[in-house]
């Protein structure tokens, strides 16, 4: 009798234990290899090659928790797993990409500034992992690393294309570099486009700007590069021009009363 009670004891114990769900983690294992191959390219001088890989490391980082969500499989594991991943992807890759392609002639403000976009990568992601039940799901605090790593990636990628190299090429992947990296830990925000619901009626009007968006899109494929930077460039903007819009048109009630004219005597 206690046999078979420790051995159901057993059974019970094995069958909830925690676990590794293979599918999304499988899919996070490919967009870590991807940042890695993004790494291994640069250093082989195949920036183009490396900044793509960036870009295919950002689709598979945006299904693994789509696929988690949908197939009930996500775990406390498969989130560490994800941002130990965007931390390669992201932010070790980008950094030492630009660095190889550009930086490198800088010298010691070359390697500072590849050095500080890591960095802010890091202290991005952190703060999202311990913000993440206390912010607002509508918006990024900062520019998401993924939408950095594709500014830094498509400005690479966009320039070796056309085997661009003109004056001060190195000054411009600077700018661009530090740009992305102290955005990552602004306190601007960024619309995440978490709170569209694709079962809710929309306007007409924004079922043409999609149609016009997907014509842009197939009308600009064949410069694929340049496009991917220039989306990336528009959104790492966008956080500015909101901010900008409320500081010129605050909220209702945010407004100081207009001054008394009486000087506050009756």
């Amino acid at each position: 009798m206690e046999e078979g009670q420790a051995r159901r004891r057993w059974l019970a114990r094995r069958r909830f234990r925690p676990g590794i769900f293979w599918l999304p983690n499988a899919i996070t294992t490919v967009s870590l290899f991807a940042g890695f191959y993004a790494i291994v390219q640069a250093m082989n001088d195949r920036y183009a090659v490396a900044a793509a890989a960036i870009f295919v490391a950002m689709v598979f980082d945006g299904l693994d928790g789509r696929v988690a969500r949908l197939t009930r499989t996500q775990s406390a594991f498969g989130a560490e797993f994800d941002s130990l991943s965007d931390m390669v992807s992201f932010g070790a890759a980008p950094a030492l990409v630009i660095y190889e392609w550009a930086l490198r002639g800088l010298g010691k403000y070359g390697w500072a500034c590849a050095f500080a976009y890591c960095a802010c990568a890091a202290l991005r992601l952190a703060r999202f992992n311990t913000n993440i039940a206390v912010v607002d799901k509508r918006y990024f605090q900062g520019l998401p690393s993924p939408a950095a790593a594709a500014l830094v990636a498509g400005l690479v990628w966009a320039m070796d294309t056309f085997d661009y190299e003109g004056r001060r090429l190195d000054v411009l992947a600077a700018i661009v570099t530090v740009f992305a990296a102290f955005t990552m830990v602004s306190n601007v925000r960024f619309y995440s486009g978490k709170d569209i619901n694709i079962r809710k009626t929309v306007p007409f009007w924004q079922i043409v700007l999609v149609a016009l968006g997907v014509a842009v899109v197939f009308f600009l494929a064949d410069n694929l590069p340049e496009m991917l930077f220039t989306v990336a460039t528009i959104y790492a903007l966008s956080g500015y021009v909101m901010w900008l819009f409320r500081y010129l048109r605050p909220e209702p009630g945010t407004r100081h009363p207009p001054p008394d004219p009486d000087g506050g005597q009756d």
